[in-house]
């Protein structure tokens, strides 16, 4: 349909573009063009470039959505200049001269970091964090969310590339009040020093799996502001 904006997706660790699955088909039947970003965790520079990518393959303007980890994508990626919107969902949002390390290391660690493990170079969540990842699930999806997330190598977040689109953009941000995963208070100072028009929703760090409908009227509200 035209005048509508296109939704572009990021997911963050321990995860992949599946994570947005229950907005997707919606956002779509709305008319809005939507890709979610695939990328490996294997390095900031190449997750950055995955979702510049996916940015370049719709038409703007376009709402640029990033869940945890994909916040510092759509941090960096943002500056694009056909992204019209930003939204933060329980995500990390570092300033030009932060990493995501420097940011969250702020705030006092969650529960999930007494449950991961470091092999084959990379940051693997066991099991036994699942709950503190997204325990608001069921358990049958929390066993998918564990067997389809991707895993980052141990330096990800110590890496950096420049780029802070929330200084220039319009930003919307959804604190998860129950995160067990990002630092509920991490994330109000992220939206707060963004400026960013934030809400508030109780849930674990997933609120898109665990409460589509509310994140979905987050994206609409982003998505109107660049239609009207």
């Amino acid at each position: 349909m035209a005048g509508k904006a296109s939704v572009v997706f990021a997911h963050g660790l321990w995860a992949d573009g599946s994570c947005f699955n229950k907005l997707i088909p919606t956002l779509q039947a709305e008319g809005h063009e939507v890709l979610s970003s695939q990328h490996g965790l294997d390095s900031l520079e190449g997750d950055v470039a995955c979702v510049t990518r996916a940015i370049n393959h719709v038409p703007g303007p376009v709402v640029l959505a990033g869940h945890s980890y994909g916040g510092t994508l759509i941090t960096k990626a943002g500056i694009h200049d056909r992204v019209g919107a930003l939204v933060y969902i329980a995500a990390l949002g570092p300033d030009e001269d932060e990493t995501s390390q420097q940011e969250q290391a702020k705030f006092p660690p969650t529960p999930v970091f007494d449950h991961i493990e470091i092999a084959d170079g990379r940051i693997w969540l066991r099991e036994s964090g699942i709950g503190d990842f997204c325990g608001d699930l069921p358990a049958e999806e929390q066993k998918l969310v564990l067997a389809t997330g991707a895993v980052p190598v141990a330096d990800l977040f110590d890496q950096q590339v420049p780029g802070t689109a929330w200084r220039t953009k319009p930003s919307w941000y959804i604190v998860a009040n129950n995160d067990r995963t990002v630092n509920p208070d991490l994330e109000r100072a992220a939206a707060e020093r963004m400026g960013a028009k934030t809400y508030a929703v109780d849930s674990s760090h997933v609120p898109m799996l665990s409460h589509p409908d509310y994140v979905l009227d987050v994206i609409r509200d982003a998505a109107m502001t660049l239609e009207s």
